[in-house]
């Protein structure tokens, strides 16, 4: 009977021991199952520890950036969102990403207050937020240096600071950080940036490369980008009334593929002119006016991308040009007139002073208009070296003039002796003759007799009617002389006053 027992006892046992397993297999997987769990909630935390241990004090910007820009929540090639319909000049953001969104998913009431709708949006803003908005940026110019301009292409070089700022509210960081900002130069090619296109200018003289921009980001995610740029500006200038000209240089900035409805460019503060560094210098580059403006429809490069420009007005060195050109030029016009001066046979003297003149002149002329552009109309240049180049020609003609005239043969004999009454002139046969009516004059008398006689005009004679002498042609070259010591220093100081004058009154 025991073993019966037994055996029955141990047959049911038999039938218990595959339920025994299962439960323990059953068991044994909870417990993995269970195991695993706490591995991924613990695993889970100490991630989410480490992600927000990074923005603690002692870690570098490197280890923050890095964190803030994985793939998985920063993406460079979309912008920036904009969920704030207020939020203005890419400067402040009013509330937190919690905020903003359940602010935009409210529905608007138009019948609550007026107090209920300063916390609400329109539903103009609704529809602009759920659009993501116009990113506004900020942009400001810093002048750095001026240098020379080059007369021959109306160029002028301009060295500047250009400041780009606007929020990006995928950059915030902790306010537990050290860091008042991020120093992102070598993330530059992992965060948005504005794709700004100069236009309306000529070249860059330097290349962009990392020592010519800084790249900051501020804990509420605004972004400071910051570039040096070289510019070679094409000018607009009046060539016809150079050097009396003040050449317009300009230039723009405009997204190239953004348009207007995606990115705005304001200028930062709404300055209507360009800052200056205290250390601007400025390498005989005359800077008159400037100002900062958004580009005119008509001038833009395309009317549906926003646009900014700068107008930079510069001037002559007037001073240059007169010590250079217009006083060398009136030097040298004004001694050809020296040869008036001189007598009228003193040829080599005549001929040294008006041949110098003239080649001094073609070659200053010559070696200051290599310089400048050529252009197909009058300008003001031309005029002026035309003008006096006649003056010296004239002035060597007139010597021509008077050396010929002076050496023509007298007419009826007549000589000429130096300090003799222009009037008054003698024969080589002594008969003195006379065409004034003077009293005691003498004249030939026809109320003698058959034979002629001599009295004196007061004698009560009738006296002959004679024709007047032609002058001698000594005299004839005197009397030119004469008249050219006036006439040709007048007439040059009308054209210099005339010159000035019209041409300072066009600018």
């Amino acid at each position: 009977m025991g073993w019966v027992a037994l055996g029955r006892r141990a047959g049911g046992g038999g039938r218990l021991a595959p339920i025994l397993s299962l439960s323990l297999a059953s068991l044994a997987s909870s417990l993995v199952f269970s195991t695993f769990c706490i591995l991924t909630l613990a695993l889970t935390l100490a991630s989410l520890v480490s992600a927000d241990d990074i923005f603690e004090e002692g870690k570098s910007d490197k280890e923050i950036l890095d964190n803030l820009l994985l793939s998985t929540r920063y993406d460079k090639r979309l912008l920036p969102p904009v969920q704030d319909a207020d939020f203005c000049c890419g400067m402040r953001w009013p509330g937190d990403a919690t905020e903003v969104s359940n602010r935009s998913t409210t529905a608007y009431d138009p019948n609550e207050n007026n107090n209920q709708n300063k916390n609400q949006y329109t539903q103009h803003e609704l529809h602009r937020t759920h659009l993501r908005g116009t990113l506004t940026v900020n942009v400001s110019v810093l002048l750095l240096s001026l240098a020379s301009p080059d007369e021959s292409s109306l160029k002028y070089e301009v060295e500047f600071l250009l400041q780009q700022q606007w929020y990006d509210p995928r950059l915030r960081y902790s306010n537990r950080s050290r860091y008042e900002f991020l120093n992102a130069i070598h993330h530059h090619n992992d965060i948005w940036l504005p794709d700004t296109y100069f236009i309306m200018h000529g070249d860059f003289k330097d290349p962009l490369i990392p020592v010519h921009f800084a790249l900051r980001i501020y804990r509420n995610g605004t972004v400071n980008y910051l570039m040096r740029r070289h510019l070679i500006l094409s000018c607009q200038g009046r060539l016809n009334i150079f050097p009396f000209d003040d050449p317009l240089c300009s230039f723009a900035i405009e997204s190239i593929s953004y348009e207007q409805t995606a990115i705005t460019y304001v200028w930062k503060n709404d300055e209507g002119t360009l800052r200056k560094s205290p250390s601007l210098t400025t390498l005989n580059a005359y800077l008159i006016q400037n100002q900062t403006i958004t580009c005119p429809i008509k001038a833009s490069w395309r009317g549906n991308y926003s646009c900014l420009k700068v107008d930079l007005m510069f001037t002559r060195d007037r001073a240059f040009y007169f010590t250079t050109v217009f006083i060398p030029g009136i030097i040298l016009v004004t001694s050809s007139f020296i040869t008036f001066w001189l007598e009228w046979n003193a040829v080599p003297a005549r001929v040294m002073i008006g041949v110098t003149t003239m080649l001094n002149f073609f070659t200053t002329s010559n070696g200051f208009r290599s310089t400048l552009p050529v252009v197909s109309n009058l300008t003001a240049m031309n005029v002026w070296d035309g003008v006096c180049m006649c003056f010296i020609y004239a002035s060597l003609l007139e010597f021509v003039c008077v050396n010929y005239v002076g050496r023509k043969r007298p007419l009826h004999n007549v000589v000429y002796r130096p300090g003799e009454n222009p009037v008054t002139q003698k024969r080589e046969g002594g008969t003195t003759t006379g065409a004034g009516s003077g009293a005691n004059e003498i004249v030939a008398c026809t109320n003698c007799g058959p034979n002629p006689c001599t009295h004196t005009a007061t004698n009560g004679c009738a006296a002959e009617v004679r024709k007047k002498e032609p002058p001698h042609p000594i005299r004839v070259a005197k009397t030119i002389d004469v008249i050219a010591r006036i006439t040709f220093p007048a007439a040059y100081f009308v054209f210099i006053t005339f010159f000035f004058i019209h041409y300072k009154g066009v600018t």
